[in-house]
């Protein structure tokens, strides 16, 4: 992998604390990715752009984060064949609950993989991302062991540090 095989597509400058998240998980996995601001509202051609050519250029998987309306991934998954995994984002009054609703409602025919809201939501995004390249890579399908491993370590870890007896 040289060139980028995951995009990150964030609908505002502001969702990138948020999306980070994402872009570290895979750069922990050394998956290369590219990392944009394109708005399904603001910059509608842009975002169409951007999922008609994503993988012309190379792209394997799409994460799309947004907050409010949250229309981006579903634009998104409109213009690819491309997976497409949505991340609501709580950026509105309304703490994240109408981005989740707008991302998780999809028309059938026009999935998006929803994960959670915020941080946690990146996160697995990233990790759901590997998950499906490891398909094609094994090399990634033993660092996603490794990383699970690790993952129940910090609970043993973690257990002993509260269980008495």
């Amino acid at each position: 992998m040289e060139n980028p095989v995951i995009g990150i597509v964030m609908g505002s400058a502001s969702d990138r604390p948020i999306m980070e998240e994402a872009a570290r998980i895979l750069e922990r996995f050394s998956v290369l990715y590219e990392m944009i601001v394109a708005s399904a509202h603001r910059s509608p051609e842009r975002t169409r752009e951007y999922a008609r050519t994503a993988q012309e250029r190379g792209l394997q998987v799409i994460i799309a984060g947004a907050g409010g309306a949250a229309h981006l991934a579903g634009s998104i998954a409109a213009e690819t064949v491309l997976p497409v995994i949505g991340v609501p984002i709580d950026s509105s009054p309304l703490k994240g609950m109408d981005a989740l609703l707008a991302t998780v409602q999809m028309p059938a025919g026009v999935p998006v993989a929803t994960m959670a809201v915020g941080k946690a939501g990146a996160k697995n995004a990233g990790i759901l991302a590997v998950q499906i390249l490891s398909l094609h890579h094994p090399e990634l399908q033993k660092k996603l062991l490794e990383y699970k491993k690790e993952l129940a370590l910090q609970v043993e870890v973690a257990a002993g540090k509260v269980t008495k007896g």
